[in-house]
């Protein structure tokens, strides 16, 4: 008898993924010129597509020109080729399965020294002690520039259905802006964005009927949301539970589960409970409380690195496992599990107490895999995470030069 993990998931718009192993997004933060998904994207996600996943999500594509969550994002508004992105598209189904586009605008999460605009619900800065400054001061939006925004995620939606992507995720977790908008935390607002939950996820469910009306009915569309925000009087279980419950309508196919934010990275691992086994799996528990009374097919994901714990969270009612990290340091990770082998490396562990920095290296590691992909090379798991981290700054800081020289040019041809 097959086993569930490898059995076709049927979805409410039509289509049907070929198992339930999903490379969850990452942000790989390496556009080419132009902001435009290049040769070394297109070599990453063909490797992936080679190992045996069902479905790809990409990292996240801007969908305003003037914020992106870092300089080497990959932006996909009303003015740029999609040429680059059919190429893309192409390679991400090279194997068989699906890739979706997951779209995002960060919000106030836009590094201070970047141009463009930092932006958020109110104009509440993030918090990270001594490391605060490594943000933006955001101004709250206004409501033109809310609906504005809206309309982005619908642009940038149809333009990845007509690129041939089989998908969007609209990126509502881990302090983005949308997970602003629905943070009490960060959400001081007084007007019909703020308050209750209702009114608090009102960006979120207009731009969800957007990005459907944009769309044709069998394109995916799914929705990120963190299960928690693991920050006390955030966003909690019961919130992402009736927010579940208010997309239900939306011709939503699919929501995602993972957690935290820059202030409260839970996505990049936290201490197990009684309920989360090994430190895998670190949404399970809240996953399990929430899938009972979900009206939508639901993926988890945060630290899965064995068939056995991915087979666990199915037995949950978990409909679809995401995987990040295990697949930037063994690609062919589903294909090993088909075979009935697992993965014969882990990344070395960041141990740092400071929990900003801690954090930035843990990413920096797995870009340093994903880059070693995007090069032909096999992944090194074992490089320290101070190596990694200062190779990741002067990445950042060639991508800064090129974003600065590219904005002004992009901003021109959009007003003309």
């Amino acid at each position: 008898m097959i086993s569930e993990l490898f059995a076709p998931l049927p979805l409410r718009s039509g289509s049907v993924l070929p198992n339930r192993i999903a490379k969850a997004a990452m942000e790989e933060n390496m556009a080419g010129d132009g902001q435009l998904p290049d040769q070394e994207l297109l070599t990453l996600y063909r490797r992936w597509a080679a190992g045996g996943t069902g479905l790809l999500i990409t990292g996240n594509v801007m969908v305003h020109a003037e914020a992106l969550t870092g300089p080497g994002g990959v932006v996909l508004d009303a003015a740029v080729p999609l040429e680059p992105f059919r190429a893309w598209a192409e390679a991400g189904k090279s194997g068989g399965g699906a890739i979706w586009m997951q779209i995002n605008h960060p919000g106030r999460q836009v590094a201070s020294g970047m141009p463009g605009v930092v932006w958020g619900p109110s104009d509440v800065g993030v918090d990270l002690g001594r490391h605060s400054g490594r943000f933006g001061r955001p101004t709250a939006m206004t409501p033109d520039q809310i609906e504005t925004t809206v309309a982005r995620f619908a642009t940038t939606a149809r333009r990845a259905e007509e690129a041939g992507f089989d998908g969007v995720e609209v990126h509502a977790a881990h302090g983005y802006l949308l997970s602003q908008f629905l943070s009490p935390l960060v959400n001081q607002r007084t007007d019909q964005w703020g308050g209750p939950l209702e009114n608090r996820a009102r960006m979120l469910l207009d731009t969800v009927r957007a990005v459907r009306a944009a769309v044709s009915p069998s394109f995916a569309v799914a929705v990120k949301i963190n299960s928690a925000d693991f920050q006390r009087g955030g966003f909690g279980a019961e919130d992402a539970r009736q927010v579940i419950e208010m997309l239900a309508p939306l011709g939503v196919d699919l929501v995602e589960l993972s957690g935290g934010s820059y202030e409260s990275p839970a996505m990049t691992g936290r201490p197990a409970d009684a309920r989360t086994q090994a430190r895998e799996a670190y949404f399970l528990d809240l996953a399990k409380d929430l899938v009972e009374a979900s009206p939508l097919p639901l993926m988890l994901t945060g630290g899965i690195t064995r068939r056995e714990t991915a087979e666990t969270v199915l037995d949950s009612g978990v409909a679809l496992i995401g995987m990040g990290t295990a697949l930037a340091v063994t690609p062919d990770l589903p294909a090993r599990w088909r075979a009935g082998r697992e993965a014969d490396r882990q990344l070395r562990p960041v141990t740092w107490s400071d929990k900003a920095l801690a954090a930035a290296a843990s990413m920096a590691l797995v870009r340093h895999q994903m880059r070693r992909l995007a090069d032909g090379d096999d992944p090194r798991p074992r490089t320290r995470p101070a190596r990694a981290l200062l190779c990741e700054q002067r990445h950042q800081r060639r991508a800064l030069r090129r974003y600065r020289a590219w904005l002004p040019t992009a901003l021109d041809a959009a007003t003309r």
